[in-house]
């Protein structure tokens, strides 16, 4: 069995099977990615819930492993040295477990810096945009008069909606074959619709888009993953 000791996130959320990998997540965009990733992949895993509250993300628990207090963060107790290794940023988990399990990152060295860099486009960009826009349309930010906060998210949202349009119209999958890049897309495509911003962005009027996250939707692996950890508990 393996000693996963040396990180004080397990004293609190206890592994049940300490010999899988355990996630530490909340199905939110980023959340999902990593469990959509891990069901596609087939790698034996245990999710638990860590809320978004500062009672579980800033607590000390959580911040010995991820000190910028986000979800996701993994445990693995299968390293790449043998020993087990913690790690936190989805981006960095994705492209560890694709490397790990030899899936969803490309064929050749070619295929996987497309990938990763598709996979940058939504960590730097397309998650980071919408996160804002979310803010100033669904929660605290919306509340502020001035326009001109909201508008520029809106503005950046279309844009990146229309960088995709472009690329989609040529394959069905962003970097040529499915992959984790894809993985990170589709989960901030649909929370649009959670925001409550798809009308405003023009997200209806593309084509390529709209059809890309169906198709992304209708994977059992997505149907599963975009539900773990359970949000009730």
């Amino acid at each position: 069995m393996a000693d996963l000791s040396d990180f004080p996130i397990t004293q609190r959320w206890v592994p049940q099977n300490p010999d899988i990998l355990q996630l530490f997540s909340f199905p939110t965009p980023n959340g999902v990615k990593v469990s959509i990733a891990l069901e596609e992949m087939g790698l034996p895993y245990e999710p638990h819930r860590v809320t978004l509250s500062d009672a579980d993300v800033k607590s000390e628990a959580f911040l010995s492993l991820n000190p910028n207090n986000k979800i996701p963060a993994i445990i693995d107790p299968d390293g790449p040295d043998g020993t087990p290794v913690g790690l936190f940023e989805s981006g960095a988990i994705l492209i560890y477990l694709a490397e790990k399990s030899g899936k969803f990152i490309g064929k050749t060295a070619a295929d996987k810096a497309h990938v990763i860099q598709w996979l940058m486009f939504q960590m730097g960009g397309l998650g980071p945009m919408f996160g804002q826009l979310g803010y100033f349309s669904k929660f605290a930010g919306s509340e502020i008069e001035d326009p001109r906060p909201k508008q520029r998210f809106v503005d950046e949202a279309k844009r990146l909606l229309n960088v995709l349009e472009g690329e989609l119209a040529k394959r069905d999958w962003i970097a040529g074959d499915y992959s984790i890049a894809d993985m990170a897309i589709a989960p901030w495509l649909g929370a649009l619709e959670f925001y409550g911003t798809k009308d405003v962005v023009g997200f209806n009027d593309l084509t390529h888009v709209p059809a890309y996250l169906e198709r992304f939707n209708a994977r059992p692996a997505v149907q599963k993953g975009r539900n773990i950890p359970d949000r009730n508990g």
